[in-house]
């Protein structure tokens, strides 16, 4: 064990990308640029990063309130369209829901509780026990949910999201009714037409609307896939995915982001003659303990990366080996016996072995997009860019 440091993870502070501006260029002179500037020594298995929201950036890949509202009336025949399940949120969601009731004369909101899919409160459980509420079987009207619950405001934004998404339809020009209830086939009381705008349930909710016979079903990942006139699109995400670009647009998911983060990788090994991977990283998977908010609500992590990114750790426990089978063993004796048995290790899964038990056997790409995104933030700190060395290091690499 000569070397003292692990995994060692960098923000790198890039130039703002616009339109049009090459981002595989961008990023690689970035990195090396900063890698220069602090005498950074590139390792085989480095790994460079880039937030999917700058890549979309330098494609345009933007749509509007009026493309959004044409390709739902085109879907939907432009009647009366069930909302179901849209998480609340001032950034992912109002654009897409003027979009979508400018495209359609009556919109049924159907919201889930006692939150959101990602979290956000509507109400609190304890509060539906109090009341006698089950979430599961009672479906509440509008006017119920006051008479129980009044004014609920976000306590991170200040808005009460039910007027605020209902002041969107009406200004959008459509009647809106809203429905509070947990089982999508429920919407299919008010029409057979729907819009299903969950994340990670998509696809479960479409199939059981398709099963009880609704007549239309899109997803959020069904609209914009392809242009409309010179709109952006994404033909596998659709409008999943997307960001408030300003009051009447969105940006949308990147396309073809494994593309690009090959094309990073290849560039940043031929620069620096070490194999180095590359990703394109959006959310993070992680739930914040306090408020209660899971971060993901991209359709993935990382929409693209290269292939040595492909896996799952496969890890052995040290406190594990130091507790157990090296538990009569101390100092450099202890190293040498957990030294010998990481090296011993093959490429055999340890899936269900004592001896990984408290690894995390989530995706490479998961993990690393997160500690990404974590890096990055979301805010000021102008790094969208991120170098990791170490990460697939362990306690014998030098």
């Amino acid at each position: 064990m000569s070397r003292m440091l692990g995994t060692v993870v960098r923000g790198v502070r890039a130039p703002i990308f616009r339109e049009g501006d090459d981002i595989v260029a961008g990023t690689v002179n970035t990195v090396l640029q900063a890698m220069k500037e602090n005498n950074v020594q590139p390792r085989d298995r480095d790994i460079v990063a880039i937030t999917e929201s700058v890549v979309a950036r330098a494609q345009g890949n933007y749509v509007t309130i009026g493309q959004i509202a044409q390709d739902v009336t085109a879907r939907t025949g432009g009647k009366t369209v069930g909302v179901t399940f849209p998480i609340l949120s001032r950034n992912r969601f109002s654009v897409l829901l003027s979009g979508i009731a400018a495209g359609c004369e009556k919109v049924v909101l159907m919201l889930s509780y006692p939150s959101d899919e990602v979290g956000n409160h509507l109400v609190s459980m304890d509060l539906l026990d109090e009341k006698g509420i089950d979430p599961w079987r009672d479906v509440l009207s509008l006017e119920q949910f006051r008479r129980e619950f009044g004014s609920v405001v976000h306590p991170f934004t200040g808005v009460d999201y039910v007027t605020f998404y209902s002041d969107l339809i009406r200004a959008a020009g459509a009647e809106v009714e809203v429905v509070f209830a947990n089982r999508v086939q429920t919407i299919l009381d008010y029409t057979d037409t729907v819009i299903t705008c969950d994340i990670h349930t998509r696809a479960r909710s479409k199939r059981l609307l398709q099963a009880a016979g609704a007549r239309v079903v899109l997803g959020l990942d069904d609209l914009m896939t392809s242009p409309i006139g010179d709109s952006g699109y994404n033909p596998q995400y659709g409008l999943l995915g997307s960001n408030k670009a300003d009051e009447t647009r969105v940006k949308l998911f990147p396309r073809n982001a494994m593309l690009v983060a090959e094309k990073i990788g290849r560039q940043m090994s031929e620069a620096t003659g070490r194999r180095i991977e590359a990703m394109v990283y959006g959310d993070g998977a992680f739930k914040d303990p306090a408020g209660k908010i899971w971060e993901l609500a991209d359709p993935v992590v990382a929409p693209g990366y290269t292939r040595g990114l492909v896996g799952t750790p496969n890890e052995l426990k040290l406190k594990y080996l130091a507790d157990n089978d090296f538990g009569d063993l101390t100092g450099e004796a202890l190293r040498q016996a957990v030294a010998r048995r990481i090296r011993e290790k093959d490429s055999a899964s340890l899936v269900g072995q004592m001896v990984s038990e408290g690894t995390t056997p989530r995706n490479l790409t998961d993990l690393i997009g997160s500690l990404c995104d974590l890096t990055s933030g979301s805010g000021d700190k102008g790094t969208p860019i991120i170098y990791i060395q170490g990460y697939f290091d362990n306690y014998t690499t030098d």
